[in-house]
């Protein structure tokens, strides 16, 4: 499975998933800088830990008090403090709040304490570059510009010490209970727990002076609306009045004068119209007995009238004498005939009485009828008038709503307005301190641990983040996969590097060179790679041996030359005849190495002003040959495109078994293209990790366009041991398992 690797500019393998070996690959091979890095940053850490002034911070603790008392039961003007988390937390920033921090800045004059107020200390070393730095670059903003006439209000050294005074307060709610806690850290320890202290007890203040200011402010604005609704209910009761004056709308014990009179009126027509039918039934009942001739004395009226009775009394008294005188004297006798006058007498006096009676029963019905319609004319007048009262009882009502309203208004607000007078004196605040700020007696900061802690972790993510940065960042082509997986190529070998005192690697002695190298050292690791390309060559096309090879590089520097004239003497020792062209007209490093002191060579040939024979340098390895270029004012144009240059290119074929053609880089100089064209093979020389992939790749698409048979691409100047650590791709990873069988 093929993983993606950071430094990559492209992504190794489509899987997502996290290769552990290739991490672990990348931070073996990047432990020196992981670990340079996180040591200096730990060092850094503990220089700023050590220059910190210690700081002392004391702690005051308040209460956020959920049991007020309550003296009288109202509803306060400012309610209290809420008990839910968000009161308590709003509380909290409260007590952190800019005016309640100022407030203590100026009750203490921290303004002129010169820890506040950097103004007044007097910076010295390292302290006084940087604040001289930082005042420089200060001035440099556009915000330090003040318009001229603009004056500002507010103290800037007020500003700067209240930014340093909130830096160093802490308010924090303990855990989910009402208590918080308010701490302070300062340079001296009874300076801390006083400003501490300070803040918890103008905290209360300021709870206090909130409560009593919207009380103020309520009772004036309540004074105010009192005296506006004071005169509305005063007008509105009046208009009252007045209008039931005009309208006649007088009160009767709660109720209407002309619906009291109807009511009595109702109640004396109900009794006379009762009196009224009781005469009328009498009445009837009398007329009714004389005309069925019935006896007057059984008429009830005539039997209850007491003068009746009397008389009937007197009647019976009467005849029992003239019965006693009729049988005593007779009917002729004086005294009969006057007890006979006088029963005539009480006859008459007794009808008299009767039709009396009966006229009176006619006397009363007429008389109740004449007050039932007296009655009735009255009430049907009051009706009258009470249909017109009603009407005007219409917009009474509705003034007397109004007025109503108005009184209610008035009370409520006249209420409210002794409630809130009672509450200045009664007023507290929400919270109550539970603990005063003590005198720490060990610093709080700065924590050692805990920065040396913080360095470790900072000092780990740093060195990591500067792997992954070079990771990200390394461009070059690394490993053999590389080369087939970023280049699209074939890796043909790698070239180990040479350098002094370098373990498991051989050693280059003072100003020596690494063809000479080779040829002290045939068995070391670099011959043998120079070999391992030799034999690419020549078992790259079996059928036709590639005898014509050109070895170029993407940029300068990428070794091609000493990979052209080592790989010349590695074939010489192999026993085969070669030579070695240097066509790189310009620089000509294959001639200065070789040829330092030669007159005439390539471009003299290809002119025809001297044969072969003349130019050719018979190198110190036995059976290679060397056509150096030597430096000339005029260069023809093409000269890699012309027949003398084809035709060389077949002599030499026929005479050598081997022809090496060092060139310019192809990115640099179009000459290269044309030898590429026309040569059987060509070699990409690539530097290890430095030779960008970007370059590499176009370099091998200018070679694929112009049709060049690149038969792959050679590392050069490798750390092997280094390239062990960047997988397990490719021989490299092994090279200390087989390095023993090198003999340098």
């Amino acid at each position: 499975m093929v993983q993606a690797d950071p430094g990559r500019g492209k992504a190794a393998g489509s899987d997502d998933l996290i290769d552990l070996r290739h991490l672990a690959r990348i931070f073996r091979r990047r432990l020196p800088v992981l670990i340079a890095v996180a040591f200096a940053v730990f060092a850094l850490v503990i220089i700023v830990t050590m220059q910190m002034t210690p700081q002392y911070t004391a702690t005051a603790s308040v209460i956020i008090d959920q049991r007020r008392s309550q003296i009288i039961d109202m509803e306060a003007v400012l309610s209290g403090v809420g008990s839910d988390a968000a009161a308590i937390d709003t509380e909290v920033q409260l007590i952190q709040s800019r005016s309640l921090t100022q407030s203590v800045v100026r009750s203490l004059d921290l303004v002129s304490d010169p820890e506040f107020n950097s103004a007044l200390r007097e910076p010295s070393g390292l302290g006084g570059v940087i604040a001289g730095v930082r005042g420089f670059v200060t001035a440099l903003l556009p915000s330090q510009i003040v318009p001229a006439g603009d004056g500002s209000d507010e103290d800037p050294a007020l500003e700067r010490v209240t930014d340093t005074v909130i830096g160093r307060l802490t308010a924090r709610r303990s855990g989910l209970t009402y208590v918080i806690g308010i701490s302070f850290a300062s340079e001296d320890p009874a300076k801390a727990a006083r400003i501490a202290n300070a803040f918890a007890d103008l905290y209360l203040l300021s709870q206090l002076e909130a409560r009593f200011d919207a009380t103020e402010r309520a009772n004036t604005w309540l004074n105010q609306r009192l005296e506006v609704l004071r005169e509305e209910v005063r007008t509105a009761e009046q208009a009252v009045e007045m209008y039931r004056a005009e309208q006649g709308l007088l009160d009767a014990g709660g109720s209407n004068l002309t619906e009291q009179q109807i009511a009595d009126l109702n109640a004396q027509l109900a009794i006379q119209r009762a009196e009224l039918s009781a005469a009328e039934s009498s009445l009837r009942s009398v007329q009714t007995q004389l005309q069925r001739g019935a006896s007057l004395d059984t008429i009830g009226e005539v039997l209850r009238s007491q003068t009746i009775r009397a008389l009937r009394a007197q009647q019976t008294e009467t005849s029992r004498r003239r019965s006693d005188l009729s049988s005593r004297y007779g009917p002729r006798h004086p005294e009969f005939l006057a007890v006979e006058r006088e029963v005539a007498d009480l006859e008459e006096q007794i009808d008299r009485e009767i039709q009396r009676i009966i006229a009176g029963l006619e006397t009363e019905v007429n008389v109740a009828r004449q007050r039932v319609a007296s009655l009735q004319n009255t009430l049907s007048g009051f009706r009258t008038e009470l249909i017109t009262n009603n009407r005007a009882l219409v917009r009474l009502r509705e003034l007397e709503r109004e007025a109503q309203a108005s009184r209610t208004l008035f009370e409520s607000f006249l209420n409210r307005f002794r409630q809130t007078s009672e509450q200045d004196e009664l007023a507290t605040a929400d919270a109550r301190i539970v603990a005063r700020a003590a005198i720490p007696l060990e610093a709080s900061s700065p924590n050692w641990l805990l920065n040396l802690a913080l360095g470790l972790v900072l000092g780990g993510m740093m060195g990591v983040g500067a792997v992954f940065l070079l990771e990200t960042f390394d461009n070059g082509v690394r490993t053999e996969a590389d080369v087939e997986r970023e280049l699209g190529t074939g890796h043909i070998a790698s070239v180990p590097m040479l350098a002094r005192g370098r373990f498991g690697q051989g050693k280059l002695p003072a100003g020596s060179q690494p063809f000479d190298y080779i040829r002290e050292n045939p068995l070391s690791g670099i011959a043998e790679a120079f070999r391992v390309i030799r034999s690419a060559i020549l078992l790259s096309n079996i059928d036709e041996v590639h005898k014509v090879v050109a070895i170029t590089s993407a940029l300068p520097g990428e070794g091609k030359t000493t990979t052209t004239y080592s790989l010349g003497r590695i074939s010489a020792m192999a026993g085969s005849t070669t030579i070695i062209l240097d066509c790189d007209l310009r620089r000509r490093l294959l001639t200065k190495a070789a040829v330092p002191g030669a007159s005439r060579g390539l471009l003299e040939v290809l002119a025809g002003e001297c044969s072969l024979e003349d130019v050719l340098t018979e190198d110190a390895e036995r059976g290679l040959h060397i056509l150096p270029v030597v430096e000339s004012q005029y260069t023809p144009r093409d000269v890699f495109s012309s027949d003398a240059f084809r035709s060389l290119l077949a002599s030499l074929r026929k005479r050598y078994d081997l022809v090496l053609i060092d060139t310019a880089p192809v990115l640099a100089v179009t000459d290269t293209r044309v030898i590429a064209a026309r040569a059987d093979a060509v070699i990409m020389n690539v530097k290890w990790k430095t030779t960008p992939r970007e370059a590499a790749r176009s370099a091998l698409d200018i070679l694929g366009d112009v049709r060049a048979n690149v038969l792959g691409v050679t590392l050069a100047q490798v750390d092997m041991d280094a390239q062990a650590r960047y997988g397990y791709e490719g021989s490299s990873y092994y090279y200390k398992n087989y390095r023993s069988y090198y003999s340098g």
